[in-house]
């Protein structure tokens, strides 16, 4: 799957390849294990 981090007001938001909110996080590290783990 693809997806896009981007920063906003202080925590990341994971969003998919056509720019939909997945969910979001406090870091971006944070992000890529909740996407690891998701996509395990």
């Amino acid at each position: 799957m693809e997806y896009r981090i981007i920063v906003v007001n202080g925590h990341v938001e994971v969003l998919d390849r056509t720019g939909r909110f997945l969910f979001s996080a406090d870091t971006e590290q944070e992000a890529q294990q909740d996407l690891r783990e998701l996509f395990a």
